[in-house]
């Protein structure tokens, strides 16, 4: 019985011992595999990516060359117009393919290594690029409201319950979020940058002076006093701000991408693009959004001077103050500027289409006929 059960003792070990074994030649034989795969996949990788670079340089010059033979009077406009939107069409191709993961990407960025570090965020995939892009438009969704409830909660709680004066902390609690936000804008943006979208430069800058003022008006001294109502009409009216923008957000989210998507269907822009504050869609929506968005420009404007004169006539001294303003002035002249020039893009745009069509309604569409 003894000699049975060491017998059967023996066994088990052997049979453990031998499976281990199995698994850990498995194992060696998997991370074999794998290694040899990953260095086939880096040899293509490097072969793609020559071969990518090699034909858009070859496209550009080929580009260059046609422009220089119309100018030099070597090669007739209509056929070089007609080698130039084959040649866009090649490169758009490259540009919105899985290939375009193989061209050179914009730089990351002093924000987002400072952030990141010198983490490669460039997707290899153009299915995980377009997720970015969709991820980023939902979190706009769910801030716009975020931004419309928050600063219509305080002023109804100032009015109903705070008689008439804003407590420190929830004031704070807001600024906080709005860092948040806007430090999670920054960065999104920075990315989809690196992954082709035309995000403008502005709109980054933008959300960095945001950043900054959120900052700052966190250290900003925020007491009940006698006079609170005088000395927080800067905060009331940045509250009063920040709902009129909710609604342009709103409104922006819904139309602007709307438009987007007609122009991607249409060719006259990529997957990765995406829209911000200075663009509008139609005209009926250019009536609806840009009144909306001047006006919410001015009034930035003003709460930006209003906190400036609190600082001139004394009413409240603090450095916070003064900054706060110049950045509000800031970021209203920057959104002025943008807007005015995508106007100007826009109607020139326009006209260059309809000289065009202008052109080709004038063309006769055959030669006469002889007996006629």
């Amino acid at each position: 019985m003894g000699d049975s059960a060491a017998a059967d003792g023996g066994d088990n070990r052997r049979n453990a011992g031998e499976e281990v074994s199995r698994l850990v030649e498995q194992s060696k034989e998997l991370q074999e595999s794998a290694s040899t795969l990953i260095a086939r996949n880096s040899q293509e990788d490097a072969s793609l990516r020559q071969r990518a670079l090699a034909l858009d340089s070859n496209i550009k010059m080929l580009r260059s060359f046609i422009d220089s033979s119309v100018k030099k009077g070597s090669l007739d406009s209509k056929h070089a117009e007609k080698l130039s939107e084959e040649l866009s069409r090649a490169r758009y191709t490259l540009s919105e393919g899985d290939a375009a993961t193989y061209l050179p990407c914009k730089s990351h960025g002093s924000f987002l290594r400072m952030f990141l570090g010198p983490i490669n965020v460039r997707a290899n995939r153009k299915d995980v690029q377009l997720k970015v892009k969709e991820e980023y438009y939902r979190f706009r969704d769910r801030t716009a409201y975020l931004f419309l409830f928050f600063p219509l909660l305080l002023l109804v709680l100032r009015s109903q319950i705070w008689d008439g004066c804003f407590p420190a902390l929830p004031v704070q609690l807001y600024q906080a979020w709005l860092l948040f936000l806007y430090t999670a804008l920054g960065l999104r943006e920075n990315i989809l940058r690196v992954n082709g979208s035309d995000i403008r430069p502005w709109w980054i800058y933008h959300h960095y002076c945001a950043m900054a003022m959120a900052l700052i008006s966190l250290t900003w001294e925020i007491e009940k006093q006698p006079d609170c109502a005088l000395k927080q009409k800067g905060i009331h009216l940045f509250l009063r701000w920040a709902i009129m923008q909710g609604v342009a957000m709103l409104l922006q989210n819904r139309y602007q991408r709307q438009r987007l998507y007609t122009r991607i269907a249409m060719g006259k822009a990529r997957r990765m693009d995406v829209v911000w504050g200075e663009t509008a869609g139609v005209k009926g929506q250019v009536w609806l959004l840009l009144p909306i968005l001047f006006v919410l420009q001015a009034f930035e404007a003003y709460v930006g001077v209003l906190l400036l004169q609190t600082a001139v006539v004394g009413v409240v001294s603090e450095w916070q103050v003064v900054t706060s303003g110049i950045l509000l002035i800031i970021m209203a002249v920057g959104n002025f500027v943008n807007t005015v020039q995508t106007l100007v893009l826009k109607s020139q745009f326009k006209a260059k289409m309809k000289r065009g069509k202008s052109k080709n309604d004038l063309t006769p569409a055959s030669s006469p006929r002889k007996d006629q």
